[in-house]
């Protein structure tokens, strides 16, 4: 009798979970699409294009020269002195060093500071989403590219890009 009890009492708390959680409002946000559509996104590229535009022209210099002299190398090595070709070699070989050293430093400080700005623009799209849910009553907002299937009267996509911009 016990245990009869114990089935019941477990099998109706079930029942009360399972019906609590039907009645979740849930949504769909494109989250992609929203990054893609604000005018935010593009400013912040030009800005990011700005800040590092001196060290990519001066990285440009540097393979340009070294091409040029990569060249010099194959078309007169053959006619040079022996110590000529040898320092030559050593030179190129030095200033390649140096530009794959300043190159893959400017590409980690490019991927750090595009990481950092996209970050904050997805802050602030999750604080548009977290608001609007809010507004609206939903207990559970997806990503859009998550779901299979979503029918549209509950894509809040529209609403967040609006309290996005």
């Amino acid at each position: 009798m016990k245990k009869l009890l114990c089935a019941a009492g477990l099998s109706i708390a079930l029942a009360v979970s399972a019906g609590a959680q039907a009645a979740d409002k849930i949504a769909v946000v494109n989250v992609s699409s929203i990054f893609q559509q604000l005018p935010a996104r593009a400013t912040v590229a030009k800005q990011l294009e700005n800040e590092f535009k001196s060290r990519a022209t001066e990285l440009q210099g540097m393979e340009r020269d070294l091409q040029t002299k990569m060249q010099k190398l194959q078309r007169d090595g053959s006619t040079m002195k022996a110590s000529e070709r040898s320092r030559m070699e050593k030179d190129l070989m030095a200033q390649r060093e140096t530009f794959q050293t300043k190159a893959q430093a400017f590409e980690q400080d490019n991927r750090r500071r595009q990481a950092e700005e996209r970050n904050k623009i997805l802050s602030r799209i999750q604080d548009a989403v977290q608001k609007v849910a809010d507004n609206e009553g939903y207990d559970v907002v997806i990503d859009a590219n998550a779901v299979a299937y979503a029918g549209k009267s509950k894509d809040i996509t529209a609403d967040v890009l609006k309290q996005v911009k």
